[in-house]
C-alpha cells in the first residue's frame, strides 16, 4: 500500500461518511478519481435507487469537462458488477478509460465478492486491494452483518452523569449534557438507519426520535426510522414518534392484542420479560435497516449487552453527579467481576465540558467483525444465541 493510496482512501472514507444514514438498504460508499496527484472528481452513494458513489464521481468529472482516461479511481467498497436497481459500475469504469482502481474492502455478498476485481483485471485494469481495509470494512459493517447473519450493526448510546445516571430518581433528564454533546448526538442519529427505544423510554420521555442536524449538511438528510420495542402494544396513538417524517416501526410480541397505530407493527416471539431481541433485530435487518442506534432504556441496553448483540457504545459523559438517579444499564445486579461486561475503548473526544467515550463491544454472533469479508473457506460458522431480552 502506497502512502498516496492511503491518503486518497482516507478522503474517500470521509466522502462515504456523508452518505451514512441516507442510503439504506445500500452501503455507504465513497469514491474519488485522481491523476498525477490531482483530484478529478468525487462522490458518495445516493439514496436507494440513485447512483452509486463511482457513478457520481464519474459524473462529477463529466460535469467539469474532465477527461478520465488514464485516471485512478479510489473506492471504499468493491464496485458492483451486476444489474440491480442500477447498471454495473464496472461497465461505467471501463467506459471512462480508468486504468487503475484502488479498493478498500471487498463486497461482502459471497456471490459478488471479488467478481468486480476479476472483471476489471480481465479488461486490463490494474487493481489494488485492501487499502485501509479495516476502516472501510467498519463503514459497511451493518451491510455485511445483514448478509452474514441476518442482523444489523447495533450501536448503543447514552448521555450520562459522571456516576453513570441518565436521569434523576424522579425522571428528570433535560439536560445532563451540554449543547455540543447534544449536537454530536444528533449527528450520530443522522448516520443511522433506525433509532430504537424501549416502551419504558417511549412512555416516560415521549421522544420525537428525529435527527436535528444543520441544514448545511452536504447530503439530503433522510430521517432515521423510529423503532419501539413494545411487547404488549402500549404505545399511545398520541406518541410524538408516530408523527416522524419516516413511518415508525413498533415491535410487539406475536400474542399481543390487536391494535391500530400509524406505524408498521411487526410481531416477533415473546421471551421472558419482553420480546426476543434477536428476532426483533432480524426483523429490522429484513426491512433494510442495517445500522441501528439504541437510545435506551437501561434494560434494553442490558439485554443487548448481555446477549452480545451490540457492536459499539457511545457514552456522552457530563461533569455532574446525580446520586440515586436512573442508571444507563438496568437489570439485576451481578455478584462477581468475572460476570462483568467488558469493553475496549476506541476513542475519547472532548465536547465542550463533556466527553464522548466510544467503546468496541464483543459481538456474540460474529466474533470476527469482518467475517463477511473473508472467503467462504475462511469463515467460521455463525452461531446465533437464543438469548431473550427485556424491552422495559
Amino acid at each position: 500500500m502506497s502512502t498516496g493510496d492511503a491518503h486518497w482512501m482516507e478522503r474517500a472514507l470521509r466522502l462515504a461518511e456523508v452518505a451514512m444514514g441516507t442510503v439504506a438498504p445500500n452501503p455507504a460508499v465513497g469514491a474519488i478519481l485522481v491523476r498525477q496527484g490531482a483530484v478529478l472528481g468525487q462522490g458518495w452513494t445516493r439514496p436507494a435507487g440513485g447512483h452509486h458513489a463511482e457513478i457520481v464521481a464519474l459524473h462529477d468529472c463529466r460535469d467539469q469537462g474532465v477527461d478520465t482516461a488514464g485516471a485512478t479511481m479510489v473506492v471504499t467498497l468493491e464496485p458492483c458488477c451486476h444489474h440491480g436497481r442500477t447498471p454495473p459500475c464496472t461497465d461505467a469504469i471501463l467506459a471512462a478509460g480508468v486504468t487503475r482502481v484502488v479498493v478498500g474492502a471487498l463486497d461482502p455478498f459471497h456471490k459478488n465478492r471479488g467478481a468486480a476485481i476479476a472483471s476489471l483485471r480481465a479488461a486490463g485494469v490494474e487493481v489494488t486491494l485492501g487499502v485501509l481495509e479495516d476502516a472501510c470494512a467498519r463503514q459497511v459493517l451493518g451491510f455485511a452483518r445483514s448478509i452474514e447473519a441476518g442482523l444489523p450493526e447495533v450501536t448503543l448510546k447514552a448521555a450520562i452523569s459522571a456516576d453513570g445516571r441518565i436521569a434523576t430518581e424522579t425522571g428528570e433528564s433535560k439536560w445532563i449534557t451540554g449543547p455540543m454533546a447534544r449536537q454530536d448526538g444528533h449527528a450520530l442519529r443522522a448516520a443511522h438507519d433506525a433509532l430504537l427505544v424501549g416502551i419504558g423510554t417511549a412512555l416516560a420521555d415521549d421522544p420525537r426520535l428525529t435527527a436535528r442536524v444543520a441544514p448545511s449538511d452536504e447530503a439530503v438528510r433522510v430521517h432515521p426510522t423510529p423503532v419501539v420495542l413494545d411487547t404488549d402494544l402500549r404505545l399511545p396513538a398520541s406518541a410524538q414518534l408516530l408523527r416522524s417524517p419516516t413511518r415508525a416501526v413498533v415491535i410487539a410480541a406475536d400474542d399481543a392484542p390487536a391494535r391500530e397505530l400509524t406505524a408498521h407493527i411487526v410481531r416477533v416471539p415473546r421471551g421472558p420479560g419482553g420480546v426476543d431481541l434477536q428476532a426483533a433485530l432480524e426483523a429490522l435487518a429484513e426491512r433494510g435497516l442495517h445500522r441501528v442506534l439504541v437510545e435506551g432504556g437501561g434494560r434494553v441496553h442490558r439485554g443487548l449487552l448481555q446477549a452480545g448483540l451490540a457492536d459499539t457504545l457511545h457514552l456522552y459523559v457530563a461533569g455532574v453527579v446525580v446520586p440515586g438517579g436512573v442508571p444507563w444499564v438496568g437489570g439485576p445486579a451481578i455478584s462477581a467481576l468475572d460476570d462483568a461486561l467488558r469493553m475496549s475503548l476506541r476513542d475519547l473526544t472532548r465536547l465542550g465540558p463533556d466527553a464522548r467515550l466510544t467503546y468496541d463491544l464483543t459481538h456474540a454472533v460474529s466474533p470476527d467483525p469482518h467475517a463477511a469479508l473473508r472467503s467462504p473457506s475462511e469463515r467460521q460458522a455463525v452461531r446465533t444465541p437464543q438469548t431473550r431480552g427485556d424491552d422495559v
